[in-house]
């Protein structure tokens, strides 16, 4: 079997891929066999699936990515990074030991955790696959409101099996995306899962779906030894017996000596004569070496797919690969957490020239490895950008709301008013939305800052006066609309806040979503607030509040989501003015190394803003808008309480209704308003060691003299305010929402859950 001789640069490279496979199988065992584990329990760690992948990103960082260019690699090669990282001089050789070690390299790439930062966080199936594509968006909105976005592609390397993930496809097809040129994706082709090998994968389906939604499609199947074998008598009917293989009868044959293909491989159909005679002319080994040949371990044809990328549309480059390529297990239906055995690991080395003993060589500089290395760290070396702190955000803005008013509608009102008194934190701010901007409020808000787009388009509405929404889209614009997946919201949300430190570039960005899907967007906005996204979350409208749209629109277990969620400050105000100070409050923690994200829980009751009492006072206005941020703050107290109204939200007019009728009935009431159960908690376990956070609010809300019975009522889940009872230990009830909801009005809905002022009253009577 002939073969054309390699060049001295692609004997070099392949050297290298052969050393990163040693030092990512290495990586791992080292992980799991050499270091001690006491416990006893499994570190982990994937050698087949980094295996599979290895020919990939050797290429890719060797051959094709530039210094701008930025990379999500898929969770399980984790270990491939590292071993790249490593020879490129990026990462020091005592780090190599610490995978999955508490401090060390992480279970997978990671943007805040690693040594080296990953350009984009991993692990959560599917998420880091469509990050590059929010990243592509939120570059290019640097590019055009500061100029600073720099250029380059946003690659994902994707497992196949990440492609069963819905938030994929709902990323693929988003109308935006198809004018992404810079983004590429290559599926890591294996046709495995964790506990098998996919018995049929679809990729002729897979090459439609992605050309269906615009994206160029590049499929790299076979290596040079193959492809050379199809050209012989008997070629055509080879490829068309191997491409009709099912999965398993394919993967079956990678684990069979050469007797056993020569019988096996020509199948029974009509080909198999001519199957039959054209491997009976092939060596042995040649054999064996060209059925596992597929085009993901070719560096020639990746090299061949990498330079037909057509920078005007997305591109996808489907990559048939091996699990375990060049390891023992490799093409085992259950290799995908197997280790190599000592043995194993032993005769790996031995085949790619590396010493057992010293696992961590590096090439020397002046051989052909060694020098092909110290080129590509120099094309990749990354220049710093020159960026901009995080604007000063104010805390108030002086208005005092009267009249009535929603804290839905307070939200686009504070925006508005954010960008005449602040014009450059204003400037920063980037809402983003899921179709949802009109019945969220931010029509004023839209109208004002325009519609992002990457260039000018015309608006055809412009000249009808019925028109009240004006969609002006230009690449100034300030309000990003997606489709209606809410997964693709808070994906572009966390690329947006991440540009504080990917570019250097503070964003204030405030995506906005019906409530009751916080629950759908949480895990993809949870992964992003964990990779440093920093963001604002609102859901609006919310709860049982909502009363006309019925169970399917009512949100019960989104407070405690705020109240438990890491990194996120959650805020539910019940007045305009609170929503004003917790939303410039959240905005002043954007965009900085200790920044935190927030997520704000509104509503569209209206309430009559004059019970907000706000004072009059300066310093008794400032010392209110501190408490309000910090969680609470007591908005009615009387000489001598009885019972202490909480009361968070919508369920203000409640908790002051019933508070009146107590005091008529001989019980005087305190009310409390909280406006953060999370900022509570945490300070209640500040008290008790368990926190760092500030305590005074809890003396300022809930003083030790007036400690007394207790009521709490908000519309959600009424676990959330039941910790405040332990404070001083009182006795107390919790009232909130914990059924599905109904239908109808708003006090026949209030009525149902037993959150109106009747069972409040009530709650509190049976404590007094």
């Amino acid at each position: 079997m002939t073969a054309v001789a390699p060049t001295r640069a692609d004997a070099a490279l392949r050297e290298i891929e052969e050393r990163v496979l040693w030092l990512a199988s290495a990586i791992v065992d080292h992980a799991n066999r050499v270091r001690p584990n006491p416990t006893g329990l499994k570190v982990g760690g994937h050698q087949a699936s980094s295996a599979s992948i290895t020919t990939i990103m050797t290429a890719l960082w060797l051959e094709t990515l530039g210094p701008e260019d930025r990379v999500s690699v898929k969770p399980h090669a984790s270990p491939v990074l590292h071993a790249l990282e490593y020879l490129l001089g990026q990462l020091p050789a005592d780090k190599l030991t610490t995978l999955r070690e508490f401090g060390g390299l992480q279970s997978y790439p990671s943007r805040l955790k690693d040594p080296v930062p990953a350009d984009y966080s991993t692990g959560s199936v599917g998420i880091g696959a469509t990050a590059p594509i929010w990243g592509a968006i939120a570059r290019r909105y640097v590019n055009t409101q500061f100029g600073t976005g720099g250029a380059g592609r946003q690659w994902s390397l994707v497992g196949d099996a990440e492609l069963d993930e819905g938030a994929v496809w709902e990323a693929v097809v988003d109308p935006m995306v198809a004018e992404l040129g810079e983004v590429v994706w290559v599926v890591d082709l294996n046709r495995q899962s964790l506990d098998r090998v996919v018995p049929t994968f679809g990729a002729t389906r897979l090459q439609g779906m992605f050309a269906a939604a615009g994206w160029q499609v590049l499929t790299v199947k076979y290596g040079a030894l193959l492809e050379e074998l199809f050209t012989r008598d008997g070629g055509p009917e080879l490829r068309d017996r191997i491409d009709e293989m099912t999965n398993p009868e394919y993967q079956r044959m990678l684990r069979r000596s050469a007797d056993e293909l020569r019988a096996q491989l020509p199948g029974d159909g009509a080909g198999a004569a001519a199957i039959a005679g054209l491997i009976a002319g092939v060596a042995d080994d040649d054999l064996v070496a060209a059925v596992r040949n597929l085009g993901g371990h070719d560096l020639a044809a990746l090299r061949t797919a990498f330079g037909q990328i057509d920078d005007t549309r997305p591109t996808v480059v489907l990559a048939y690969t091996l699990k375990g390529y060049g390891l023992a297990t490799e093409g085992h239906p259950q290799n995908h957490s197997a280790l190599l055995s000592e043995a194993q690991l032993h005769e790996l080395a031995a085949r790619v020239g590396v010493d057992p003993a010293d696992p961590w060589a590096r090439f020397a500089p002046t051989s052909e490895p060694g020098r092909l290395l110290s080129a590509a760290a120099g094309r990749l070396a990354r220049t710093e950008h020159e960026g901009a702190p995080a604007p000063a955000v104010p805390t108030d803005l002086g208005r005092t709301p009267n009249g009535t008013a929603t804290t839905q509608a307070a939200l686009g009102r504070t925006l508005l008013d954010l960008n005449r008194a602040a014009p450059e934190a204003g400037a920063r701010v980037v809402t983003v939305s899921p179709d949802v901007s009109s019945s969220t409020n931010l029509g004023g808000w839209v109208n004002k800052v325009g519609v992002w787009s990457a260039e000018d388009r015309r608006d055809w509405f412009s000249d009808d006066p019925e028109t009240i929404l004006h969609w002006r889209e230009r690449p100034s614009g300030q309000h990003v609309e997606l489709g209606i997946a809410e997964v693709n919201l808070v994906g572009l949300m966390g690329e947006l806040g991440s540009t504080w430190n990917r570019w250097s570039q503070p964003l204030l960005p405030i995506g906005v979503m019906y409530d009751p899907f916080v629950s759908r967007a949480l895990e993809p906005w949870s992964f992003g607030v964990y990779a440093g996204g920093q963001s604002i979350l609102v859901g609006t409208p919310s709860g049982v509040t909502l009363a006309g749209e019925g169970g399917a629109h009512q949100s019960i277990t989104t407070p405690s989501i705020g109240l438990e969620q890491p990194g996120v400050v959650t805020y539910e105000p019940g007045f305009a003015l609170d929503t004003e100070w917790c939303l410039l409050a959240s905005l002043g923690r954007l965009g900085r190394p200790d920044g935190t994200s927030a997520y704000l829980r509104l509503s569209t009751r209206p309430v009559d803003q004059t019970l907000a009492a706000v004072p009059d006072d300066p310093a008794a206005r400032e010392r209110r808008r501190r408490q309000v941020v910090a969680g609470a703050y007591v908005l009615r107290r009387v000489a001598e309480p009885a019972v202490t109204v909480v009361t968070m939200g919508a369920m203000i007019t409640e908790g002051l209704a019933a508070a009146d009728r107590l005091t008529g009935l001989g019980h005087p009431a305190d009310v409390v308003v909280v406006t953060s159960p999370g900022l509570l908690f945490r300070a209640l376990q500040a008290r008790r060691g368990q926190d760092d956070a500030a305590t005074a609010v809890l003396d300022q809300a809930f003083p030790a003299d007036r400690a007394v019975p207790m009521v709490t009522v908000l519309d959600g889940h009424p676990h959330t305010l039941a910790f405040l009872a332990g404070i001083h230990r009182v006795p107390a009830v919790h009232l909130g929402v914990t059924r599905f909801g109904q239908s109808g009005d708003l006090a026949s809905v209030y009525r149902h859950h037993g959150i109106d002022t009747d069972a409040v009253v009530a709650a509190a009577l049976d404590l007094v």
